[in-house]
């Protein structure tokens, strides 16, 4: 499988090489610009675009940003304007930097998705794989039934304008307050969840100020598993609870030495899929209304133009290898 990155330095001409220019072409192309590039969730959902795209006979693609710079995002879409592609999908890493840019492709007649951004206001559709309150309170509990309700609990975030990503964050804290309210956080939430080394920095650093640290929530793929790290550097794996957001693969042996607790998310192989699929439906004129059958999501539910479908993966002992032979 090829990998595409957006260097910081370059433009994305070398990147894409034979992608070409959608003008070229007798079939739509589809560009998805992911969050940053090079890591397992990311690498999972450009399988599932290259795999929906050889499905339906698409040119279809992904563009990974060597950092989770919002301004790397822009300059991968400006570039994907320039090259006239039929459809943009974006994950942002902050909304309101891209809003301008989205707002130029649709101008332009191109198709813009996104997805974990169900604010976004330039687009098409945005499309979640499960809804952010679902998610949120699916954590929440799971971190009161491990903790009992008892001690302080950090929230870590991709970044703190990440859309979808503080939209769990608020969900879980919400259903927190209502039913454990003598837990309350360390600390305000941290936007270290892309970065193995800054939650695993972060996690040591509430370690040593808070004693009574009793859960860590990630909601970023990278943050579940540098907050593990951390506490299994501690000695205290079982006594700090860390739940969220990871990559099956990255983190099953932390999940078997009882290390990561647990968490709930979706496929990112099969959010890529989406992207395609739905890209290719609108491409084609498709329309879409609330309760629609939709390939790769399933039954969804319309709210302003996001897509909601329910398709939540509980992470655990017995499905984490499952998830990792899948290349998840």
């Amino acid at each position: 499988m090829k990998r595409n990155f957006y260097l910081a330095a370059t433009v994305i001409a070398g990147v894409i090489g034979s992608a070409g220019m959608a003008q070229a072409q007798d079939k739509p192309t589809i560009a998805v610009v992911a969050k940053v590039g090079g890591i397992p969730w990311f690498n999972a959902m450009e399988q599932g675009i290259e795999e929906m795209g050889d499905e339906l006979g698409v040119d279809a693609y992904m563009i990974g940003p060597t950092s989770a710079d919002p301004a790397l995002q822009v300059r991968a879409v400006e570039d994907l304007i320039a090259r006239g592609v039929d459809v943009i999908g974006v994950v942002p890493n902050d909304r309101e930097v891209l809003e301008p840019v989205l707002k130029k492709a649709r101008d332009q007649g191109i198709i813009v998705l996104t997805h974990e951004s169900p604010d976004s206001e330039n687009i098409d559709y945005d499309f979640e794989m499960i809804s952010a309150q679902q998610l949120g309170e699916e954590h929440a509990q799971l971190l009161a039934d491990t903790t009992g309700c008892e001690g302080s609990y950090a929230v870590y975030v991709g970044g703190l304008n990440v859309p979808a990503h503080n939209a769990w964050a608020d969900a879980a804290v919400h259903w927190l307050d209502q039913h454990c309210p003598d837990m309350k956080q360390a600390a305000d939430r941290f936007g270290v969840a892309e970065s193995v080394d800054d939650s695993r920095n972060t996690t040591l650093d509430l370690i040593r100020a808070h004693p009574d640290l009793a859960g860590i929530m990630s909601f970023g793929s990278q943050g579940t598993i540098g907050a593990a790290r951390a506490v299994k550097e501690r000695g205290l794996a079982g006594d700090i609870k860390v739940m969220g957001l990871f990559s099956p693969g990255q983190g099953r042996r932390l999940v078997h030495e009882g290390v990561i607790t647990g968490g709930f998310q979706w496929s990112p192989l099969e959010a890529g899929k989406a992207f395609v699929a739905l890209g290719d439906r609108l491409y084609e004129g498709g329309e879409i209304a609330d309760g629609d059958d939709l390939p790769v999501l399933g039954k969804v539910r319309l709210d302003g133009h996001t897509l909601f479908a329910s398709k939540p993966l509980e992470l655990n002992e017995q499905t984490v290898d499952q998830l990792a032979e899948l290349g998840l």
